[in-house]
């Protein structure tokens, strides 16, 4: 009976999937956007800009940025289905001194005041006495060993 009924059941979910229609995706529109960002932080040297532009399925921008040798790095960028993504790279030298991180300042030890105190002895102890081996009987045993965690997805 219950051999019928599971046979049942699984008739019942493939025609059930059988049945879903797919749907394709909705069209959005055409995809567009412009961004750009900037930063310059004169104290620690952080200088870098970024503008972008896409439109449908062409993306074109450019970014630069002061690399930590003092040059202008400048990327000029374009990405499309037929070309896929094309990047040109220059370098330019600038009069921009990048500043170097100060050197940590030493600390100085204070001194101790207080004498000296002797430190107690370390204390050895003796070996432990050998192990005293059982033997076993003769006979069967059996290990059993288990799972040590069980992990429920």
């Amino acid at each position: 009976m219950m051999g019928k009924f599971s046979y049942l059941l699984c008739l019942c979910l493939a025609s059930a999937v059988w049945a879903i229609e797919l749907q394709p995706e909705p069209d959005y529109g055409p995809v567009a956007y412009e961004f750009q960002w900037a930063v310059n932080d004169p104290h620690t040297g952080d200088i870098k800009s970024q503008k972008e532009t896409r439109k449908d399925d062409k993306v074109e921008g450019v970014y630069e940025l002061i690399d930590s040798d003092g040059y202008r790095r400048i990327v000029q960028y374009k990405a499309d289905d037929h070309n896929g993504f094309e990047a040109i790279v220059q370098r330019e030298p600038t009069d921009i001194k990048i500043p170097l991180p100060e050197p940590p300042k030493k600390l100085l030890a204070a001194k101790i005041l207080t004498p000296v105190v002797p430190v107690a002895p370390l204390v050895h102890y003796a070996a432990p006495k050998a192990i005293i081996k059982q033997e076993l009987s003769t006979g069967n045993y059996v290990s059993v060993s288990g799972p040590t965690a069980q992990y429920k997805y």
